[in-house]
């Protein structure tokens, strides 16, 4: 009995050491890409979010939440458009470019009260997540102005998108050129689309903010408006409000190849792989 634990105690710790080397060789040679091109692997991305999540909740536990109302709410509106909207962007409005190209990309916030309590959210204001771009405000507002944003950020479901500004359908909808499969594919990670979209083949967390973009090619219509082909894809995603000006898509500034590239790609894929 004593023997078999051993070489069982001995397998294991081999085992530790053997991957504690192919870590550290991994690491030393720096064949993991860190580009903020290149996506995480789904386990890592996997992994880091789950990590993150039980981190928050684990030291959110102590913090109580004060009565939350509209007052607060309205005044943390105004916090949010001068703190968040740069990153996070709002319905029918969309992130600063850097917003939008961020590796993990930062999560709409209008979903942000379904997946979080109100104390979780006050932790991440307060003290932001290592090595995703989110700052600790608790430097910069103090703590009525935080709950003010949790406040906000509670009532950001019900409010109504952004509608389109005025002359948005005037435009002559562009000469499209040829879209490209994997340019597409790289591009909506670039455009945060997996922020709001679950997308076959684009890592990214498990939302449901947006509708899944999966068996594009099979619909009959693009948004419930325009007849589906390659083409009217495009043109959706170039100008979105052109078409649902009251919708909670919002204008990206998606140039006319990356929105060729992306219908492109989302004709391509199919439901199967959808994770």
């Amino acid at each position: 009995m004593m023997q078999c634990l051993r070489r069982c105690l001995l397998l294991a710790l081999t085992l530790a050491l053997l991957l504690l080397l192919v870590g550290g060789l991994l690491v030393w040679s720096g064949w993991y890409n860190v580009s903020a091109v290149t996506q995480h692997w789904p386990p890592v991305f996997k992994l880091m979010e789950y990590a993150m999540r039980q981190s928050v909740r684990h030291h959110a536990r102590p913090i109580e939440a004060p009565a939350l109302n509209a007052v607060m709410a309205s005044a943390g509106a105004r916090h949010y458009e001068r703190y968040c909207l740069q990153c996070h962007g709002a319905p029918g409005r969309a992130p600063d470019t850097a917003g939008l190209s961020m590796q993990p990309v930062p999560g709409p916030l209008s979903a942000a009260a379904h997946k979080w309590q109100a104390r979780e959210l006050y932790w991440i204001i307060s003290n932001g997540i290592k090595m995703t771009g989110m700052p600790a405000w608790q430097a910069h507002l103090d703590e009525r102005e935080r709950w003010e944003l949790v406040a906000y950020l509670q009532a950001m479901p019900q409010q109504p998108p952004q509608p389109a500004l005025s002359g948005a359908q005037e435009e002559t909808a562009p000469a499209l050129p040829p879209g490209d499969i994997e340019r597409g594919r790289v591009a909506l990670t670039q455009y945060a689309c997996q922020s709001c979209h679950r997308i076959p083949g684009v890592v990214g967390p498990a939302t449901d903010v947006g509708p899944r973009l999966d068996s594009m090619a099979s619909q009959a219509y693009v948004a419930g408006t325009l007849v589906n082909t390659a083409q009217q894809l495009a043109r959706w995603i170039l100008h979105p409000k052109r078409y649902k000006p009251n919708g909670a898509m919002p204008e990206l500034g998606v140039t006319p190849q990356d929105a060729a590239d992306m219908s492109a790609y989302l004709r391509s894929v199919d439901q199967s792989s959808t994770p």
